[in-house]
């Protein structure tokens, strides 16, 4: 694969999923918004599936929450289940991104715009999701998209954040 074309990215948090969609071009990602999810219940698959079809992706990036040194954590495996669910429930391709730092970059350009943070979780996952689409566009630009996963620490011409 080596251009994503409308992909919708999933930043997965235990309270809200970040949502970003890219251009039909697959060049420019941008926020979409956000999914609040309710502690207890289970994954809100079929609002993801929802959003999906209203801004017609074609597949689905989806953040890998590894720890710091890479590992697998709780929710990365709860992000990995999910994501088989989708392939399975649309048929869609969904590729796995490690999502280590988006949030960070995120904060780290809203406050660099002079912008605050407080009462805008939503809007800082959805920027999170944007940094991973983004970051996923980049490397099938440049044709290091061609497995499942990716990890930005390995990939050529990233800084690893």
């Amino acid at each position: 694969m080596s251009r994503l074309n409308r992909y919708l990215a999933l930043d997965w948090g235990e309270r809200r999923i970040g949502l970003a969609i890219s251009d039909p071009s697959g060049t420019i990602a941008s926020p979409a918004g956000h999914i609040l999810r309710r502690a207890g219940k289970r994954p809100p698959i079929a609002e993801v599936i929802r959003r999906a079809v209203a801004l017609d992706a074609q597949g689905f990036v989806a953040g890998l929450p590894l720890d710091e040194a890479g590992g697998e954590t709780e929710r990365s495996r709860e992000v990995r289940t999910v994501s088989e669910a989708l392939e399975t429930r649309t048929g869609l391709p969904v590729i796995l991104v490690d999502e280590r730092y988006t949030t960070a970059i995120a904060l780290r350009a809203v406050r660099e715009l002079g912008g605050k943070t407080k009462d805008r979780a939503g809007d800082i996952d959805s920027l999170a999701a944007t940094v991973l689409l983004q970051h996923a566009l980049r490397l099938a630009e440049q044709g290091n998209i061609s497995s499942r996963e990716i990890d930005p620490a390995r990939s050529p011409g990233s800084d690893g954040r």
